[in-house]
């Protein structure tokens, strides 16, 4: 009897702690990657039901130049300047912003924008992947930033184009921007590289090279991976247009071409419902619905809207509709079943960044202004503002409350919940 009590105490305690834990887990949800936890804007956390009339600005941390996103994983908070002269990784404390550590990883890059690393980071259980605007790839320890295992484009093949005003590439040219993917056992890169190495898979712990496919050259988009068709792959944008691999083995399965003016393709592909979703400034926004072929898959045209034609930022999916910015300094909310335009609002700048979770939407803006909106078809219902940071064209990233946000100047940790 006092044994079964003893044993029903012990499994009460046990179910108390495990719901402690994931209690925590839920109110400090990390933003461990380009974009969020999984890569496309929703945070695993509610925003605010209206953002405070006066935000607290828990920190303000000096930084260097760079567009390189921030990320937060386990209390850390992750990203890449010029502030040594040359591309750093900086790890700061998330709750205070003390600096932990700092590692250069390669030579700076500048053109006639701003200077400075343009890739976030990736944190992958004890590991952090940076990457240089000329090619420069790491694998790093977490806890001291510490190199594990590295590469450089130009193992691979890939040239560097010194003429940034014309040439075959965009990110050869510019800087990579991209961000790579962590696929179970992998970490897919896009190296860009003509001679057989648009993307390339490698051993996440070790470095060694699973794959390496194709030979398009890369533009400033980031990858995504997803199950479209019932096929597991791997979607990038190239200076060719998109095309998608199989996670296993790097095998083409779909590519659907077309050029852009300057090879310049930005925006990450939108994944759901065996769609893929994609605008460029020049030809606009589309939908390819991904469709089995016999032993294969073939993407078909579901809409083409040639006047959305969206330049940087990439919306986010909310039910039915994208909300982000649109063309012509907008915001607006798009119908994803038809591509057709629900509204558009005015008054916003050259660039917006936009994360969702529910039916509610936080907005960056380059003048460096937080809104808070929701996400409505009906309408655009802004619920508040402030100011929390000078220009901007860097994702900001949202954790436990906070919203991370920097400028060419310094990164400032707002709590709005």
């Amino acid at each position: 009897m006092n044994g079964g009590l003893k044993t029903h105490s012990m499994i009460r305690r046990a179910f108390v702690a495990i719901a402690a834990i994931a209690a925590c887990s839920a109110s400090a949800a990390d933003w461990p990657q380009w974009r969020g936890p999984a890569r496309d804007g929703i945070a695993a956390e509610p925003l605010p039901a209206q953002l405070p009339a006066q935000p607290t600005a828990v920190w303000r941390k000096a930084i260097g130049h760079g567009y390189a996103a921030p990320v937060v994983a386990a209390g850390k908070l992750l990203f890449l300047d010029d502030s040594t002269g040359q591309e750093t990784a900086r790890c700061l404390d998330a709750a205070t912003g003390k600096e932990l550590w700092s590692v250069a990883v390669g030579e700076s890059f500048a053109d006639e924008f701003e200077p400075g690393p343009r890739c976030a980071p990736l944190v992958d259980g004890d590991r952090v992947y940076v990457q240089t605007c000329r090619g420069e790839f790491r694998c790093l320890a977490l806890a001291d930033g510490s190199t594990r295992w590295r590469f450089h484009f130009a193992d691979f093949g890939m040239v560097w184009v010194a003429d940034k005003s014309g040439g075959p590439g965009a990110a050869s040219r510019r800087g990579n921007s991209g961000s790579p993917v962590v696929e179970g056992d992998r970490i897919i890169v896009q190296i860009g590289s003509a001679d057989g190495a648009c993307l390339g898979a490698f051993d996440k712990r070790t470095g060694k090279l699973a794959w390496k496919s194709q030979n398009d050259l890369t533009t400033y988009s980031s990858l995504m991976a997803g199950t479209l068709a019932g096929r597991r792959q791997v979607v990038a944008a190239t200076c060719d247009g998109l095309l998608a691999v199989a996670v296993e083995t790097g095998a083409p399965l779909w590519r659907v071409p077309f050029k852009t003016g300057a090879n310049r393709n930005v925006l990450t592909p939108v994944l759901g419902d065996d769609t893929v979703t994609f605008a460029s400034h020049t030809t606009g926004l589309q939908c390819q619905r991904i469709v089995a072929d016999g032993a294969g898959t073939k993407p078909v045209e579901v809409w083409f809207n040639r006047q959305m034609r969206i330049n940087l930022p990439t919306p986010v999916a909310v039910g039915g509709h994208l909300y982000g910015h649109g063309e012509n300094k907008n915001f607006v909310c798009v119908d994803r079943a038809t591509g057709k335009v629900a509204w558009s609002q005015s008054g916003f700048g050259e660039v917006t960044s936009t994360i969702a979770s529910g039916k509610q939407l936080l907005a960056l803006t380059d003048r460096g202004e937080v809104l808070l909106l929701a996400a409505d078809p009906a309408r655009y219902e802004e619920t508040g503002r402030f100011q929390a940071c000078g220009k901007t064209f860097v994702h900001p990233a949202f954790s436990d409350g906070v919203v991370y946000v920097r400028d060419s100047r310094e990164l400032v940790a707002w709590k709005i919940r």
